[in-house]
């Protein structure tokens, strides 16, 4: 099923998400929605507050092709922790499903230790860099309640205050279903 995605200024994108305790029926529903939802709408990940849930669950998906794999190939992330990063950081350009129209460049640790259970309820702690690493500390950012503009430095947040505005509006065109506060 494909679930509409929550946009700015929605109360459930700026509240820390709860841990995940189980893995019931419905979250496992969700995550192949929330895998479908992403897939359907190009993004490359997508955090379960996103989609209205206020659990600390995401899905990413970097499929090089652009062909969507099955969901047994897309990775999920419960109750993610980053547990290190890097000293060195780079700038890349970000967006947000959550933000359509909205993209800036974004400074992060370009490697980092993550700490999460995946869908067979294994723990598991990696080191990524790169893009995977990225897109785990944007997802992750939003299951602690903080959009990507929220690491912008003040000038480059004045000035998309104005996308900001719009968004909030509902004047804001996706490909996808928004699900507008």
């Amino acid at each position: 099923m494909i679930l509409p995605i929550y946009t700015y200024n929605h109360p459930v994108l700026k509240q820390r998400t709860a841990d995940v305790d189980d893995l019931t029926d419905d979250v496992r529903d969700l995550i192949n929605n929330m895998i479908h939802t992403m897939r359907v709408a190009n993004g490359i990940g997508l955090a379960a507050n996103q989609v209205g849930k206020g659990l600390s669950l995401t899905v990413i998906d970097l499929a090089e092709d652009g062909t969507p794999a099955d969901d047994d190939n897309a990775l999920v992330l419960i109750n993610p922790v980053v547990e290190a990063v890097s000293d060195h950081v780079e700038e890349f350009e970000e967006g947000c499903l959550s933000l359509p129209d909205y993209r800036d460049i974004v400074v992060r640790p370009e490697a980092i230790q993550v700490r999460y259970t995946d869908a067979a309820l294994k723990e598991c702690v990696r080191e990524v860099d790169g893009l995977l690493a990225r897109v785990m500390q944007h997802e992750i950012d939003h299951l602690n309640g903080i959009y990507f503009f929220e690491r912008l430095s003040p000038i480059r947040r004045t000035l998309g205050s104005g996308k900001l505005k719009r968004i909030a509006r509902g004047d804001v065109d996706a490909d996808y279903e928004l699900f507008q506060p």
